[in-house]
């Protein structure tokens, strides 16, 4: 990984990191010479110091769950227990058991335990849920523009759900999103569910939105033939735009990394 890759990567991990202390990433700026791997394993460190706290309380709580039917339970867990609490539980529950209380549960409640969610501990429970209700989540995490929750669970629900998440996300979204993916290797398959068209939105919404530094860590992790559809997209680029972008890329050190995107961004 080349010095410039890995600081757009420190930025990404940073602001997971300041997610999960409840911290604003500005505060976290001195860690942007760690190693990316290393501010992730603090993370996921941190998380699992929460997820542990108490975790015998939890446990029982989770078998007192099977004694009553999961409308009941869905009622609590909204009205009682609340989202953090709901989410420590719901790596602890029956996978069948969590899908059927989530399906008595409203999208904007389950937004709210999903940004409260290791979906690490929970992947029986999100690979069970349909594909309706992961878009209907989506859908209000992307209004909350809480971008770094919709990334963390790309590598946790089957890709039917995926493509029914990016359905609703707009272009600047996406990119958005795909910058604090926690498994950036899924990056080329997730794009690959995005149609043709949206190729060149995504790009457009670079230059609108000032998305460069987001769409050159895309753009360095794609191979062909994805990587020369993006670039045929940059390619058609007002010319003045692509100066912006090749100076943006220029001041980031990526420009000579970007491969035909490096071409396009000069023709």
């Amino acid at each position: 990984m080349s010095e410039a890759l890995r600081a757009l990567e420190a930025q990404a991990e940073i602001r997971k990191l300041a997610r999960v202390l409840g911290e604003p990433a500005e505060r976290l700026g001195f860690l942007a010479e760690v190693p990316p791997g290393d501010i992730q394993a603090l993370r996921e460190r941190a998380t699992t110091v929460l997820f542990d706290a108490n975790v015998a309380v939890l446990r029982r709580m989770a078998a007192a769950s099977r004694l009553l039917p999961a409308s009941v339970l869905a009622r609590i867990a909204e009205k009682v227990f609340g989202p953090l609490l709901c989410a420590r539980i719901a790596g602890l529950v029956d996978a069948h058991r969590g899908v059927e209380i989530a399906s008595h549960l409203p999208a904007p409640f389950l937004a709210d335990v999903a940004a409260e969610l290791d979906p690490r501990r929970a992947s029986a429970v999100l690979a069970g849920i349909p594909t309706s209700t992961v878009g209907a989540v989506a859908r209000e995490l992307a209004r909350r523009e809480d971008w770094i929750t919709v990334g963390r669970f790309v590598g946790h629900v089957p890709a039917e759900a995926v493509a029914a998440s990016i359905d609703v996300l707009d272009d600047a979204a996406v990119l958005r999103v795909a910058f604090v993916l926690d498994d950036k290797s899924r990056l080329p398959a997730v794009l690959r569910l995005l149609p043709a068209t949206r190729l060149d939105g995504v790009v457009r919404a670079a230059v609108r939105e000032g998305l460069w530094a987001e769409a050159f860590d895309v753009l360095l992790r794609l191979e062909p033939p994805l990587a020369g559809d993006l670039a045929a997209a940059v390619a058609a680029l007002p010319a003045t735009d692509r100066e912006r972008a090749a100076a943006k890329a220029r001041a980031l050190g990526l420009l000579d990394e970007l491969g035909p995107a490096r071409d396009a961004l000069l023709s």
